[in-house]
């Protein structure tokens, strides 16, 4: 058995406890039917024809069970194939399914790397996964091999920069602890952590707390046998050349240079986001979706008024009311966090979003122009849209 392995048979990560399941859903990004209607079909899927999905090194079973559920909450049809080389890992994903009594998946114990094997799909998810490969690139490759056309794929990998500190300690725990099994390294690893100077610099790295959730949370941020990170430049780099091409990451903000400083002239799209991370330095992943190179396939935009927005993470009605009163709600964008500018004006159009209205309804509903919709949407989608909150989708009509 490798390391990897072994790792994930002593300690299934996220740790979960499925009796947990009767008090919450957990959910996020990327997986959220939302962000892959507008990020992959630009708000225009038909959802009345079932979803394939593949949960691709599916671990204990995030993003399965959020995407099941609310399918299952939505009432549209979806056939979910699981795989992942965890047996206890598996075990777990199994046993949240059964508590929430969700149906249509199939499990797999297995490689990602053999997804072409399990079906074609028009969504996957990968997340977390893609980065502990020996080769990513295979995995990347392999996972395009298995996306039905017209489909799209959700994934998070590590970022290096809000990693500070993790990687010396990766290799240092690896020298040290090699070929004892996972619980004496677990345990030597957490005494040796707590000896270190105050100012190592993964000890003042305030953004970093998976040590401190669990034991399979120390074990796979600090003692990883196979852990790379990706900046933007490698991770675009590696999409290009595996048959991928970026849709958009689900909070745009955190890679637009031009709220943080002026664009120098004739500076091109990646190089410009490339540096927003660098700027802004505490990024621990990147988190996002990409289709097939060449498909032609885009995110959702405001300039189609026939297309029905959602708030993810927010209520209209109260969000609405604040802009109204010229209030400035915080926008967090996971360790950034910026402030809503809108005038009071667009409140009514806030208010009218119910994910069931398309943008012309709400610019009726409103007795809002032509002109001044334009302009006052404008507004409202380069703000909420940065931060991941405005999203595009027919989920609720079709």
């Amino acid at each position: 058995m490798s390391e990897v392995s072994a790792q994930y048979e002593a300690y299934p990560y996220p740790e979960r406890d499925p009796r947990d399941e009767v008090k919450r859903l957990i959910s996020g990004s990327p997986s959220h039917p939302l962000e892959i209607d507008h990020f992959i079909y630009a708000g225009r899927r038909d959802w009345s024809v079932p979803l394939r999905a593949l949960v691709a090194g599916g671990g204990t079973g995030d993003g399965l069970v959020q995407l099941a559920q609310m399918m299952a909450q939505l009432g549209k049809p979806c056939e979910i194939t699981y795989v992942d080389l965890s047996k206890a890992a598996r075990e777990i994903a199994e046993a949240r399914v059964e508590a929430r009594g969700l149906s249509g998946i199939r499990f797999v114990t297995g490689s990602l790397l053999a997804a072409p094997d399990l079906g074609e799909f028009d969504y996957i998810d990968c997340c977390g996964v893609l980065h502990h490969l020996p080769d990513p690139a295979a995995g990347f490759t392999a996972l395009r091999a298995a996306l039905a056309p017209g489909g799209g794929m959700g994934f998070m990998v590590y970022a290096p920069y809000g990693r500070s500190g993790v990687y010396p300690l990766q290799e240092a725990f690896g020298a040290l602890f090699e070929g004892l099994s996972p619980e004496a390294r677990l345990k030597k690893a957490r005494a040796l952590l707590a000896r270190l100077p105050e100012g190592h610099p993964f000890k003042r790295n305030p953004h970093l707390n998976d040590h401190k959730s669990s034991d399979a949370g120390f074990y796979d941020l600090l003692l990883h046998s196979q852990d790379r990170a990706f900046d933007l430049a490698a991770l675009t780099e590696m999409l290009d050349k595996t048959g991928w091409a970026l849709s958009g990451f689900t909070t745009p903000a955190l890679y637009d240079l031009g709220r943080i400083t002026d664009i120098p002239e004739g500076m091109a799209p990646r190089e410009q986001m490339g540096l927003a991370e660098k700027l802004n330095g505490t990024l621990k992943t990147h988190v996002g979706y990409a289709v097939a190179q060449g498909s032609g396939q885009a995110p959702a935009s405001g300039r189609s008024r026939s297309l029905v927005p959602h708030l993810k993470g927010a209520q209209p009605r109260a969000l609405a009311q604040a802009v109204a009163k010229g209030q400035s709600p915080k926008l967090s964008g996971g360790v950034i966090e910026a402030r809503l500018h809108l005038p009071a004006d667009s409140a009514p159009l806030l208010a009218a979003i119910d994910g069931h209205r398309t943008l012309n309804e709400i610019a009726a509903a409103t007795g809002t122009d032509p002109i001044r919709m334009g302009a006052l949407w404008g507004r409202i989608e380069a703000e909420l849209g940065g931060w991941g909150m405005l999203l595009y989708s027919s989920i609720q009509r079709s």
